[in-house]
């Protein structure tokens, strides 16, 4: 199944993801290690054969639809042009939420039923609709993203998901996706998170007494029980749409249970702007959580999705991804040093590998041999301009690493040994393990108070100043989507 394909920015919505901060906003994949190893974790149940070829597990196919049937969403409608919905405006096309729902279909190989359809335009226009608002308060804010600034964004996607420079493009056209609904997406994103950083300046910023206060308040906290969350929030702006937005909940979290991951569904349909995060909610304490969700914070196993659950303003899909207690969390971090050998083509039939395929197996093998400890391997990558994925990827919590396989892996292997190759489908890499060590994970600093600050008032500001857009705008929604 493909990686998930959007950008990440440096600020939250509802509920705190852990790492905003000032500044440019850069793309990138959500993922509990560093995105350094994220081709390595891609490569979950692939294998080398003793005669040399490389095997890989197939990417899963949802129930009742052939896995070749994902690489073509299926033909563009008819009426495609029609006119779908005018924002102050704007036009919106039948084409355009088709082109949304190929992106969606790539990302997470939902199966493009007429009922699955059905109950997925209403919500895709929805998106698209506030996609438009948004980027119309930019331009109304003078906010230009530049050309430059997409490719930019573009190029560490595909470095983030293991792609060579223009591979992307090639990805997405392989699986009938404009390159163009791409793009759309990135340089809406990009805007808002402009359009964010200015309201939050017009209204004085943090302070470090924003910040102290902050500090005061986490440490006298520390034993406290913190949720830590992932959110899908649909949105119910009228009270005749409840119908659509509790069948759209439906079908996402169905396909949440047959195995489509969180993270890229939120990514696509969260209605919030830490969507592209994977709707990362971050570390919560209880009174930070809507009464409805805090009883299944306190009994869902982690991994777990909730049922749709009312909230106000609309509904939410909750995925429990851990608990801990403030100021106290021991966990195994390991540092590593990769080296990441791509190909020049994907690797799409792991039985019939090309020649420069089996090369590069070879010369992973070889640097197996040839490279000993991290000191050798940071030269070999950086020397053999091997270090696309960064030759450091920084920490890595044991504990949240996924596959089981790649944990164990990275538990067990003796310190400055180079790894087997791991194979994806864009190339190999392989690591050594520098140190394994117990640390606090917990431990509250002035930046983790920073993040908190700033995720709250970025929170706030992007609620408020949608609602003022929609309550000001000028929406025709033509029906029949």
């Amino acid at each position: 199944m493909p990686a998930a394909i959007r950008i990440r920015l440096r600020h939250s919505g509802r509920g705190r993801p852990s790492v905003p901060r000032p500044g440019v906003p850069r793309p990138g994949l959500l993922s509990p290690l560093r995105p350094g190893l994220r081709a390595a974790l891609l490569t979950a149940g692939i294998l080398v054969t003793a005669g040399g070829a490389l095997a890989a597990s197939p990417p899963r196919a949802p129930a009742g639809k052939p896995a070749a049937a994902q690489a073509n969403p299926g033909a563009i409608r008819p009426d495609a042009m029609r006119i779908a919905a005018v924002v102050n405006g704007d036009v919106i096309t039948s084409a355009d939420i088709e082109a949304r729902t190929r992106l969606f279909a790539m990302s997470t190989g939902l199966p493009l039923s007429p009922d699955v359809l059905g109950r997925l335009r209403p919500q895709i226009l929805r998106q698209l609709v506030d996609e438009r608002l948004r980027m119309q308060e930019a331009l109304r804010r003078k906010i230009i993203v530049q050309d430059q600034q997409i490719a930019d964004a573009i190029r560490e996607i595909e470095q983030r998901n293991g792609l060579g420079e223009g591979m992307l493009r090639a990805k997405l056209a392989a699986d009938g996706v404009s390159f163009r609904t791409m793009v759309d997406q990135v340089r809406s994103q990009l805007a808002w998170g402009e359009v964010l950083r200015q309201v939050m300046g017009e209204r004085g910023g943090i302070s470090p007494a924003d910040v102290a206060e902050r500090q005061k308040m986490m440490q006298q906290m520390v034993g406290q029980t913190q949720y830590h969350l992932g959110e899908i929030f649909i949105p119910i702006d009228d009270p005749a749409n409840a119908a659509d937005a509790e069948r759209f909940a439906e079908t996402v979290i169905h396909e949440l249970r047959s195995g489509a991951p969180f993270a890229i569904v939120a990514a696509q349909f969260s209605q919030t702007p830490n969507a592209l995060e994977g709707g990362e909610m971050g570390w919560l304490e209880a009174n930070q959580l809507d009464q409805a969700i805090l009883p299944l914070a306190n009994q869902m196993p982690v991994g777990a999705i909730s049922n749709p659950v009312r909230v106000p303003g609309g509904i939410m899909i909750v995925q429990m991804r851990g608990r801990r207690e403030i100021g106290r969390e021991m966990g195994t971090v390991v540092a590593v040093r990769q080296a990441f050998l791509p190909f020049t083509s994907l690797l799409t039939d792991p039985t019939k590998p090309t020649d420069q395929q089996r090369q590069t197996l070879n010369r992973a093998r070889e640097i197996a041999g040839a490279v000993h400890g991290c000191d050798a391997m940071e030269q070999y990558a950086k020397a053999n301009k091997l270090d696309a994925h960064g030759v450091d990827p920084g920490d890595v919590r044991l504990e949240a690493v996924n596959p089981p396989q790649f944990r164990q892996m990275l538990a067990t292997i003796p310190i400055g040994k180079v790894s087997e190759p791991l194979v994806s489908r864009e190339g190999i890499t392989v690591m050594v393990v520098c140190s394994r060590e117990e640390k606090n994970l917990a431990a509250i600093s002035k930046e983790d108070a920073e993040r908190l600050v700033i995720n709250e008032r970025v929170e706030l500001l992007s609620r408020q100043v949608m609602r003022d857009l929609h309550r000001q705008a000028n929406i025709d929604l033509r029906g029949n989507v």
